[in-house]
């Protein structure tokens, strides 16, 4: 009866240590984006910290094909995430996309440059993952122009 009583105390304080332990992981989000700074892109989105909020950073690789051009854009940015009921979020994010053109049409041709961008919007990020949306303001600026009501929306999965 001891070594019993023993035995489930035991695996009792496994269980709950394997369950704490999850929860320690910084929030990761997977998501497709349309505007913003890839234009069409698929982006991971990962915290610093091991919270759903705070600082953290983002990553993702876009494009566009047009007949004889073929655009591909990287945008890396970092951002903060602040919210109060753990679901609903505001983001301030800075950052700069690389952008690659393969332009074949005469006159034109292939050229590198970047541009940088601002994001301000509300995301919604469940605390134990799930589906994910966000939507932003994305002023976007470089050499010689500015884009001050340039948006984005997303969608995917935070984990």
């Amino acid at each position: 009866m001891k070594m019993l009583l023993v035995a489930s105390m035991l695996i009792g304080m496994n269980v709950n240590a394997q369950s704490t332990a999850s929860g320690t992981d910084a929030t990761k989000v997977v998501f497709f984006e349309v505007g913003g700074p890839g234009l069409i892109s698929v982006n991971y989105d990962m915290r610093f910290g091991k919270t759903n909020d705070g600082f953290g950073f983002r990553a993702g690789f876009g494009g566009w094909s047009l007949k004889n051009s073929k655009l591909l854009l990287i945008p890396l940015g970092l951002n903060y995430i602040t919210g109060k009921n753990g679901r609903d979020y505001f983001e301030v994010g800075a950052g700069s996309t690389i952008v690659s053109n393969s332009d074949k049409d005469p006159g034109d041709g292939p050229f590198k440059n970047s541009f940088g961008f601002i994001s301000l919007g509300y995301r919604k990020q469940p605390v134990d993952g799930g589906y994910f949306f966000k939507a932003a303001l994305v002023p976007v600026f470089g050499k010689g122009f500015f884009w001050p009501y340039y948006a984005g929306v997303g969608f995917g999965y935070a984990f």
